[in-house]
């Protein structure tokens, strides 16, 4: 819809008009809907259902049409998250394309290119959506007719020397059809038709007649149509071909078939079907990785841009956040002078939607789209996350009861604690100054639905600095050097301090930098030891230094010991306290292809490009203890360098994770056709099967085959991939971006972290991808070992679920919490209390994720008619393994397995008119969106019960249960951490 949406922008009424009877006579049909056609390997579903919903709301807005078949024709592969999603919007039916040409073959030859697709967990038949697979190598109109595109390339009528197309390159061209060769011409097409319907079940065909970039003229049209009508013309008036041709939407198409379904059986013996319509199959699992031709395996756009694929899941982790404190200020002020900041923001919100939904494009956040146009995206996101930042820093004011009525021009008196200087940027994190007899702010927001206990980090430009909590109670902190990758200056000037935070749900809290407090003790200083050849690495103040003794260092927590090689630089093994122990030995290569932006396509293995005499530095402190890297390689300049950090603290999750940050500068010549990967080499007995994410929602298992090549056993990793051995030890890397991931050998996972190819891959980009940018990964690994019987990997065929502690681990990871600082730091001596602000009664259970908590019309909020609601929260139940559960439970409240009130939900909000919805917020007819009956439910009790797996939508109005309005005196109840309600007022 981003291009419709301009086209209407400019068009005239009387266009607008013709436009919109087209759609509602049926003679126009708008398919999918979504902002864009999103790709379905990289995109997260938080991406994906923001995508669809702005695209189908606009739409059902503009035109009144709301689209209930799908069309994606286009991307690289398919993900079944993307037919859950779907069914929970209300659509019917799926188009999809591009699947591996074999896989198309083995479906064409049993007649399975129509199914239905239910999910792997699916026990009760309510994920099940219809699907057409097209069966050939393209959707042009030289494979759509039939198996022969020689014969079809003639029927495509623009590609004559009236238009600019080309001919066709299969020197049979096409010619204008007339009554002395439509016969001829009809049978040659009607041949085509009936060879390509051999292939389906039904005697119903859909013949699709289009391109990229077609019909771009009035002549383009009416050429192909008289041509095609006077062939239909013909076939129609000739009995004995009994055959009926016509003109028809894809929702015509659907129609018939299911009619044709409805009169005729066409199931197949001991066929597993559906429940809603007989005759075809039922299939579960993903369609990765595609291969369109031999060996050409398109799994190098898993990779392609990944500095962008980070700055994409940056965007949608600051739109959740911002959306979630647009919902609270407008709950719980819901007054006109409150309503100022909000509305005054929602259209900056709108545009960050829509620029984070444009960059799920099938060419946007897989890193295919050409330099000029990466820039665009790129600029757009940038500029969003700015206005994002600025927005939560007013919004964070209000809700700690600093200033009520703030409007979207006053200036915020909080920045963001990290910084982007322009849109291809590393962000930097902001140095608080500390002079002494000062406190700095800084107030920190959990996005997450439970209370997070976190080790957090911010820098300062003086060491000598004590942290105070909310009430100025002295808490444990601990002063390092910050680090940089330069070969010769690898310390910045500046120190990072940590210290164990404690934010409430969905919340705020505050805390002091503070120079000169008396009564508290400084921040520790970490100790530091070297290994490096240089003699120019001198020790910081004020840090006590040694030299590393040896040839392996070790630091360890309450949990853990790592164990690296000192000369290397790389981590080699790791031992649980639980009495585990584990082989890592960390790896880091090259390979060397001829791919392009698409494809990955290697000469041999990956090479090992680490050696002997680099930079090493330990830091160890109480709270963080890290081993950080600057390796000798084969390059004059290193590509890579690299952290590898464990925490500290007690009661948190951090305690259990080694955190991986890889600093990567794939740049310049020497790096032309070479692309980046760690590999981590384990002693578990994985059989070369391991498990990758589909887009942050659900698990697939990957397996690892000899019979196709290195790159077709590359598969997409979002955000988790992890391997599992018969005696139930499981290794996991959890990711912030979209990578791709392979076990190429027993024991071993690799994940590649950038590629730099000179060449195009001759798929329709035009160029190669040397546009890199200097960037960080970061990784949070998790070892675990299980503590009940388990599913052996090799004999399950179905998809394993994360433990409840690696979801949390996956959580923390792609929800951080924001920090903001403040601009004027205040003096010792005047001690002003910030609040706290805790919105939720209780933090939901630990497998119960807030996807979204929004408005999704806030620039039109006072207009809506009272009591009708103006709220969305999207639920998910996460599927857990709880084979793996001791750690996460002993943290836990509750779980959701009993009924969770809605209306109980929120301190001090009265929730009313609760109604469940579409996950695109257009449907409140639950029936037709596949849910078990309780979904719709929800009205009188609030009580909502959500089956694992499954994301559910309510709409809800939210009002304060208490307000009070006095002549020069505003009052409002917000919610804080400390006694759960506090009056704040405000001169007005």
């Amino acid at each position: 819809m981003s291009y419709l949406e301009r086209w209407w922008r400019d068009a005239s009424d009387d266009r607008r008009e013709s436009f919109t009877n087209l759609v509602k006579n049926g003679q126009l049909e708008i398919v999918g809907g979504g902002w864009v056609m999103n790709d379905e390997a990289n995109s997260h579903y938080f991406a994906i259902i923001e995508q669809m919903t702005e695209g189908n709301t606009w739409l059902n807005d503009t035109i009144g049409f709301v689209p209930k078949n799908s069309w994606a024709i286009d991307p690289f592969g398919y993900s079944p998250t993307m037919a859950y999603l779907l069914r929970r919007m209300g659509f019917e039916n799926m188009l999809i394309q591009r699947t591996h040409y074999e896989l198309k073959k083995e479906l064409a030859w049993n007649k399975n290119l129509e199914y239905f697709w239910r999910q792997s967990w699916d026990a009760e038949e309510t994920t099940d959506i219809f699907v057409h697979m097209m069966p050939f190598y393209s959707y042009d109109i030289p494979h759509t007719c039939g198996p022969e595109p020689a014969v079809c390339c003639q029927f495509d009528f623009a590609r004559t020397r009236r238009f600019f197309y080309g001919l066709c390159p299969w020197e049979k061209h096409p010619v204008e059809t007339n009554q002395e060769n439509v016969q001829e011409r009809a049978l040659k097409l009607l041949d085509q038709y009936r060879k390509k319907s051999t292939l389906f079940r039904t005697n119903t065909l859909l013949v699709p007649l289009g391109d990229d970039f077609r019909y771009v003229s009035i002549d383009e049209a009416e050429v192909q149509f008289t041509n095609y009508q006077m062939i239909f013309d013909y076939i129609n008036s000739n009995s004995s071909l009994n055959t009926e041709a016509k003109f028809g939407t894809l929702d015509g198409y659907f129609q018939a078939l299911r009619d044709e379904a409805d009169r005729i059986n066409y199931s197949l013996p001991r066929e597993i079907g559906s429940g809603q319509v007989g005759g075809f199959p039922s299939l579960s699992g993903d369609f990765f990785t595609y291969a369109d031709r031999q060996q050409d395996y398109w799994s190098g756009y898993y990779v392609s841009r990944p500095f962008f694929k980070a700055v994409d899941r940056v965007l949608e982790q600051t739109l959740r956040a911002s959306e979630m404190l647009m919902a609270f200020l407008l709950s719980y002020c819901q007054r006109p002078q409150c309503e100022r900041l909000p509305t005054g923001y929602a259209y900056k919100l709108t545009a960050a939607r829509r620029n984070l939904a444009l960059f799920q494009h099938h060419d946007g956040v897989t890193g295919t789209a050409k330099d000029h146009v990466v820039m665009d995206y790129g600029t757009r996101m940038h500029t969003s996350l700015q206005d994002l930042q600025i927005f939560m820093s007013k919004a964070i004011e209000v809700l700690l009861g600093i200033r009520q009525e703030k409007s979207d021009h006053t200036p915020a008196q909080f920045d963001p604690e990290q910084i982007r200087s322009k849109y291809d940027a590393l962000p930097l994190h902001r140095a608080i100054s500390a002079r002494e007899g000062t406190a700095q702010s800084v107030v920190l927001f959990n996005p997450l639905e439970q209370t997070r206990e976190e080790v957090v980090m911010v820098v300062v430009n003086r060491p000598e600095v004590t942290v105070l909590d909310s009430n100025w109670t002295c808490v444990q902190s601990q002063v390092s050097p910050e680090l940089q990758h330069n070969k010769s200056k690898i310390f910045t000037g500046r120190h990072r301090i940590h210290w164990k935070a404690s934010v409430p749900a969905m919340g705020l809290r505050t805390y002091y930098i503070v120079n000169g407090f008396v009564g508290c003790e400084k921040a520790t200083p970490a100790k530091l030891k070297f290994f490096s050849n240089l003699s120019s690495i001198q020790c910081p103040t004020p840090y006590a230094c040694l030299e590393v003794e040896g040839d392996v260092v070790e630091i360890e927590n309450l949990h853990q010991i790592l164990t690296f090689d000192v000369k290397q630089g790389l981590l080699q093994k790791v031992v649980l306290k639980n009495g585990h122990q584990h082989v890592v030995a960390e790896e880091i290569g090259l390979y060397s292809s001829s791919g392009g932006a698409y494809l990955f396509v290697p000469y041999g293995d990956a090479q090992p490009i680490i050696e002997s005499g680099g930079h090493l530095l330990i830091s160890e402190g109480p709270l963080m203890q890290e081993v950080y890297s600057y390796p000798n390689t084969t390059y004059e300049k290193t590509p890579i360098s690299h952290s590898t950090r464990i925490y500290s603290g007690g009661n948190t999750v951090q305690e259990f994770l080694i955190e991986k940050e890889y600093h990567v500068e794939l740049l310049g010549k020497y790096f032309n056709d070479r692309e980046l990967i760690v590999r981590y080499k384990t002693d578990i007995g994985n059989k070369r099967i391991f498990y990758s994410d589909l887009n942050g929602f659900q698990m697939s298992r990957r397996e690892t085959y000899d019979k196709i090549p290195l790159q077709g056993n590359y598969y997409p990793m979002p955000s988790l991939a992890f391997m599992q051995g018969s005696n139930g030890q499981r290794f996991s890397v959890h990711s912030r971006q979209s990578l791709g991931a392979a076990s190429l050998k027993e024991g071993w996972l690799e994940i590649m972290l950038d590629r730099r190819l000179v060449t195009d891959d001759g798929r329709g980009l035009g160029q190669g991808v040397i546009d890199n940018r200097v960037m960080n990964v970061v990784f949070h690994i998790l070892l675990e070992s299980n503590i009940s019987s388990t599913s052996n990997p090799v004999s399950n065929p179905l998809p394993l679920s994360p433990s409840l502690l690696s979801h949390c681990v996956g959580a923390h990871l792609n929800y951080p919490l924001h920090a903001f600082v403040a601009k004027k730091p205040q003096y010792i001596s005047v001690r002003k209390h910030l609040r706290s602000f805790s919105p939720l009664a209780a933090p939901l259970p630990c497998d119960l994720h807030i996807v979204s908590f929004k408005v999704p019309r806030s620039s039109k909020y006072s207009q809506q008619q009272l009591g009708d609601p103006r709220f969305v929260l999207v639920l998910h139940r996460r599927s857990w393994d709880s084979s793996y559960s001791r750690e996460a439970r002993s943290q836990c409240s509750s779980m959701a397995d009993e009924p969770v009130n809605l209306f109980s939900m929120f301190k001090g909000l009265a929730v009313m008119n609760a109604r469940a919805t579409s996950l695109n917020l257009l449907h409140e007819d639950t029936d037709m969106l596949g849910y078990t009956e309780q979904f719709g439910d929800v009205t009188r009790e609030g009580r909502v019960t959500i089956p694992p797996m499954e994301i559910q939508a309510y709409k809800l109005e939210l009002s304060p249960r208490q307000q009070m309005q006095r002549a020069g005196l505003i009052t409002s109840f917000l919610p804080t951490a400390a006694d759960g309600m506090e009056l704040v007022a405000k001169e007005s």
